[in-house]
C-alpha cells in the first residue's frame, strides 16, 4: 500500500502546480463533451490492484492525448502500458475519435458518437485488434448542485469470442458535493474487459484542473478490482 499511497500523493502535488481542464470521459465511460477546436488535452491515468504481495499484481499506466479538430469533433490516442511480475509488459495503442452531434446548452442536453480501437503492440501472437463504438446522451439539471446524467450503449467489434459480452449499456452520474469537489460514478454493463462500475471523487485544482481518485469494481471477478488516479490538463 505504501507504493500506491506515495504515487497518489505525488499526483496530488503535481495537480496543484499545473493548469488543466475537465476530462472528455467521466471515469471510464465516454462523456458527451469534446475538446474545443485547436485545443490539446493531455491526461495521465494510473490503475493498480495494489496487491504487491501477490503474484498477480499489476500497475497500468495510460497516457492520453486528445485534439479538438473543429465542428465538435475530437481525435486522440492512448498508450496503455501494464507492469506485471516477471516482465513481458503488455503495451497497447488505443486510437479514438468522438463527434458531439447535438448540444443544447439551454436545455442541458448533449449527445455524441465515437469509437476507440485497441491495438496490441507487444504480445501480438494470439491477441486481436478490437474496437468499441458507442453512443451517449446527457442531461444537465439546473442549479449550483444540479447533477448530470449520462446514458447510452456500446458495441464491441472483431472480438470473435475473446469477450463474453459484445454489447451493453453505458451509465454515468455526476454530482457536485461542495465547491471544487464532485462525486462521479460510471458503469459499463457486461462481462468483458470494460465491465466495471467506477465510483470516484473529482477535485478541481487551481487554474481549473482536475484530479480524480476512485475504485473500479468488476462486474464479474473480484480479483479484477483496482484503485485508480486520473489527472488531465489542456493547452
Amino acid at each position: 500500500m505504501q507504493k500506491s499511497t506515495l504515487l497518489l500523493a505525488v499526483l496530488f502535488l503535481f495537480a496543484l502546480a499545473i493548469e488543466a481542464s475537465a476530462q472528455s470521459t467521466l471515469m471510464n465511460v465516454p462523456s458527451t463533451d469534446v475538446v474545443s477546436a485547436k485545443k490539446l488535452y493531455l491526461e495521465m491515468d494510473f490503475i493498480t490492484n495494489y496487491a504487491w504481495e501477490r503474484r498477480d499484481h499489476f500497475e497500468n499506466y495510460i497516457p492520453r492525448a486528445v485534439i479538438g479538430v473543429g465542428k465538435n469533433i475530437e481525435v486522440g490516442a492512448n498508450v496503455s502500458y501494464t507492469h506485471v511480475p516477471g516482465g513481458g509488459e503488455p503495451i497497447e495503442l488505443q486510437p479514438n475519435a468522438k463527434w458531439q452531434f447535438y448540444n443544447n446548452e439551454q436545455n442541458g442536453i448533449a449527445a455524441a458518437l465515437g469509437c476507440i480501437g485497441y491495438v496490441p503492440i507487444t504480445h501480438r501472437a494470439g491477441a486481436r485488434t478490437i474496437a468499441q463504438c458507442y453512443g451517449v446522451a446527457s442531461k444537465q439539471l439546473k442549479g449550483d448542485h444540479g447533477p448530470r446524467f449520462t446514458g447510452g450503449a456500446y458495441a464491441l467489434l472483431n472480438t470473435r469470442g475473446t469477450q463474453k459480452t459484445k454489447t451493453g449499456a453505458i451509465v454515468g452520474y455526476e454530482q457536485p458535493i461542495v465547491d471544487k469537489v464532485d462525486f462521479i460514478v460510471d458503469w459499463f454493463s457486461g462481462d468483458n474487459r470494460f465491465g466495471y462500475v467506477s465510483p470516484a471523487l473529482s477535485f478541481t485544482t487551481p487554474h481549473d484542473g482536475s484530479l480524480s481518485l476512485g475504485y473500479t469494481i468488476a462486474n464479474h471477478g473480484r480479483g479484477k478490482n483496482a484503485l485508480f488516479a486520473y489527472y488531465g490538463m489542456q493547452f
